[in-house]
């Protein structure tokens, strides 16, 4: 897939117009009319319009360079789990432009908060995972990173040589004894991304942001949105930001009973194929090897020259250094 780049700005009138005609244009063949102006919102790795019509609202999104394969992923996941996500309008995969309809509430919009409900929701999650596993190679080829466990030792050695995105001898970066620690810890990252690929257990798409705030909650079941986070990964990693949103949203401890159930939940699709002890010690492995996952998804939703991608910068360090933190379970 190739990959045009962004203009020098989402505000430029010239790329509005283009992309306004562009949703228009794709409504009107769905037979919906634009009703008004569109509310934007802008972060450097990408612009999201909410558009009115005469049916209500539609969500243009364009990503930024790094984040663009989210485009081609949405096609792709509707295709395999269209149950679990939204159909797209329309995408353009060289932009990285998607069209969706509105997906309702979310999750964090629920007027009855509960850490249980995040058992249905999970397991809902783990069924698109498996329906998906079987085209991951297709993705891949398609533009979604690879953060396979075969691939994450040699992703982790280069983001070290990366001492601009790692903010190395710059304040809020990397430090030098972690960064020393972090090449000393290789090995050992090497030998656990081994014993992954090793699990048994299919790579599939990981969300990588998987939090209330990324997840529809409709009469008819969950539905998962925002994958400009997301990679080709062993599908485990993908309760680390899962358990220590829940766990923040409720004031639950590390290692909480709560978080436990909701990792078992989690893991009990796969148990028609592994033991249960297994697998929990397989989720430990790969939750703490999606640190480095998050400091790579970062990196590349930094990938932009806009100035306000300052405020962020420090997420790339920051989540790399959380591989010898205590993870939630």
């Amino acid at each position: 897939m190739t990959i045009t780049s962004v203009p020098a700005g989402w505000a430029d009138p010239q790329w509005r117009s283009g992309a306004l005609d562009w949703v228009t244009d794709h409504l009107d063949r769905h037979g919906r009319r634009v009703t008004g102006p569109v509310e934007a919102r802008v972060r450097p790795w990408s612009l999201v319009w909410q558009v009115p019509t005469d049916a209500g609202p539609y969500w243009f999104k364009a990503n930024n360079p790094g984040t663009a394969y989210e485009a081609v992923l949405l096609a792709g996941l509707a295709r395999r789990a269209p149950d679990r996500v939204l159909d797209p309008v329309a995408v353009d995969t060289g932009r990285g432009w998607s069209l969706l309809p509105d997906g309702g509430p979310s999750l964090r919009d629920s007027s009855e908060p509960d850490p249980a409900r995040w058992a249905d929701v999970l397991a809902a999650y783990a069924e698109l995972q498996r329906a998906v596993a079987p085209a991951v190679d297709e993705l891949v080829a398609l533009g979604v990173p690879d953060h396979r466990p075969a691939a994450m030792p040699g992703l982790l050695a280069g983001l070290l040589d990366d001492r601009a995105a790692l903010l190395l001898d710059a304040e809020g970066g990397l430090d030098a004894a972690t960064h020393d620690r972090l090449r000393a810890h290789l090995p050992r990252f090497a030998e656990d991304c081994r014993r992954l690929a090793d699990s048994g257990v299919p790579a599939s798409v990981q969300h990588d942001d998987l939090h209330d705030g990324n997840v529809f909650a409709a009469a008819d079941g969950y539905r998962f949105f925002d994958w400009g986070d997301a990679s080709v990964a062993h599908p485990f990693g993908t309760l680390l930001v899962t358990l220590r949103s829940v766990a923040h949203t409720f004031s639950l401890a590390e290692g909480d009973p709560v978080l436990r159930r909701l990792r078992d939940a989690y893991l009990e699709p796969w148990t028609d194929r592994h033991d249960r002890a297994t697998l929990r010690e397989t989720a430990g492995l790969a939750v703490r090897v999606a640190t480095v996952s998050r400091a790579l998804s970062w990196r590349r939703a930094l990938d932009t020259t806009d100035p306000s991608r300052t405020e962020y910068a420090d997420a790339v360090p920051g989540w790399l250094g959380e591989l010898f933190a205590p993870m939630p379970v």
